[in-house]
């Protein structure tokens, strides 16, 4: 048994669709989250700068206690986990990623071996998904970067004619793949679910990584004997949102996109 909270991070907002399945799944858990505000997006940033950036965020997370971390940014999961292992899992804190769950699922769903990626341009670049879904024989993979994707979120835009107009020019290629399977590569891009689901068309499977991530924390937690005891003690969960950047416009997103868990929103 471990009562200390979960802490979770991403750039922004993406990670939100992570910290709610693993909310919704592990009721019973505490969570801080750190969005980075401040410096997002990563996805368009240098490997070397985005280390630097998620190893800061990571450390403040570590400092407030946490009992484990959980990367919710495919940039930082691309670029900075080894890192991230290297200095937090000598001190018992297990370091989990959105990758590997996502590649897992998508290998699991496609019935004709082709597989889509959509991420920033800094994932594409790095080649993580394509090596990992390449470890898998006769997967064929299309990549492409959707940078633009990132900032329609981070503004609270995830509907309407021009999000539809660039959606459609960033995933023509992928489609025209003829792909039956469509990763998620950004912790932000299901929050635009609706729009790349009706640009591809209802025959392709949409793999997000936030429900699979809170099924390896589970699973981590059991391993660890770490589930939190608050379901049998009574003792509510203390959610706490934390923004490296300005915490009211932080704010009135992460309700709208989480749910009534983000009572307020410090500054770190």
């Amino acid at each position: 048994m471990n009562n200390a909270p979960i802490g979770i991070f991403d750039s922004g907002l993406g990670g939100l669709t992570v910290a709610r399945s693993i909310i919704d799944q592990l009721p019973g858990e505490s969570v801080i989250y750190i969005g980075d505000t401040a410096n997002s997006p990563y996805g368009t940033k240098p490997v070397g700068t985005v280390k630097t950036l998620a190893l800061n965020v990571m450390d403040k997370l570590v400092e407030r206690g946490v009992k484990m971390v959980v990367v919710a940014c495919n940039t930082a999961s691309a670029t900075a986990v080894f890192d991230a292992r290297q200095r937090y899992e000598e001190q018992g804190i297990p370091v989990l990623e959105v990758i590997s769950p996502a590649v897992h699922r998508a290998v699991s769903a496609t019935h004709n071996g082709k597989i889509g990626v959509i991420a920033t341009t800094t994932t594409i670049e790095t080649g993580t998904y394509q090596r990992a879904l390449n470890a898998y024989q006769q997967m064929q993979v299309t990549a492409k970067a959707c940078p633009a994707f990132v900032d329609f979120v981070e503004r609270g835009i995830t509907s309407g004619p021009e999000l539809i107009a660039v959606a459609r020019e960033y995933l023509e290629p992928v489609k025209a793949a003829g792909v039956d399977t469509l990763v998620l590569g950004c912790t932000h891009y299901p929050l635009l679910a609706g729009v790349i689901s009706y640009v591809m068309g209802p025959e392709v499977t949409l793999v997000s990584s936030a429900e699979e991530t809170a099924h390896d924390v589970y699973r981590s937690l059991v391993e660890n004997d770490w589930l939190n005891e608050n379901d049998t003690t009574g003792q509510k969960p203390r959610y706490e949102f934390l923004a490296t950047g300005d915490t009211e416009s932080f704010r009135g997103l992460a309700r709208r996109f989480l749910g009534p868990e983000v009572a307020n929103v410090g500054q770190v």
